[in-house]
């Protein structure tokens, strides 16, 4: 074989991309007592302010702080951190690779796995959901939005089997209630169940009386993943 045919065949080679997330583990209370029942599942993506090295930085709100303050929520919790430079957004490969890990590590229904974030976390939550919507029964984006130019707010349309509780501040400045009203919007014009909760004298920080609220965690199990 010639050195210009041997340039021209073709290889067929197996690559594997590595991925590192640090995160949070909640297990809820009763978790080692029946090794045979699967527990509902929540991610929680951060804020911007808690990206890192330091996973810790993560219990500063939302889940891991409710957790943290002693709520016993009955849900497998994964809470990852995302690297310094980075954002949720970008980051769809490795939070996929985090859930197909959790799913296999620890006891999840995988009906009834819930997606939440807040500021970029409600970006992430809404690129996720809608990247794969299979994966989720239910999803609650906090404060967030979506970028337009990897193709928002129609991309959110995939997500149309997918149900979604939003939550936003009238007085938010930081990012816009119109991003999450235009989301819930185009959502709703093809049928999809989102609803919008909007705190008329809240700033940015439309998190701390979301995640207290019990009514949300209510309203993740009344939802299991709808079948193909």
């Amino acid at each position: 074989m010639s050195a210009l045919e041997q340039q021209k065949r073709s290889f067929s080679r197996e690559l594997t991309r590595i991925v590192h997330l640090d995160y949070l583990l909640h297990l809820p209370a009763g978790y080692d007592e029946d090794g045979s029942r699967r527990w509902p599942l929540i991610l929680f993506l951060h804020g911007m302010g808690e990206r890192g090295s330091d996973v810790e930085l993560v219990k500063r709100h939302g889940i891991p702080w409710v957790i943290e303050a002693g709520a016993d929520l009955p849900f497998v919790a994964i809470s990852p951190q995302c690297p310094k430079d980075s954002i949720w957004a970008v980051e769809m490969e490795a939070l996929k690779a985090l859930l197909d890990h959790a799913l296999q590590e620890y006891r999840v229904d995988a009906d009834r796995v819930y997606l939440t974030g807040l500021s970029m976390g409600g970006y992430g939550t809404w690129h996720l959901a809608s990247e794969y919507p299979g994966m989720f029964a239910a999803a609650a984006p906090v404060c967030g939005g979506a970028l337009s130019y990897v193709g928002f707010p129609d991309k959110v349309t995939a997500m149309k089997r997918v149900p979604v509780w939003a939550f936003h501040g009238g007085l938010d400045d930081i990012v816009p209630p119109g991003e999450s009203e235009k989301l819930v919007d185009r959502l709703r014009s093809v049928g999809g169940e989102a609803r919008l909760t909007l705190y008329p004298d809240a700033g940015h920080d439309s998190w701390t009386r979301t995640y207290e609220n019990p009514e949300l965690y209510r309203w993740f199990l009344d939802h299991r993943r709808a079948s193909p």
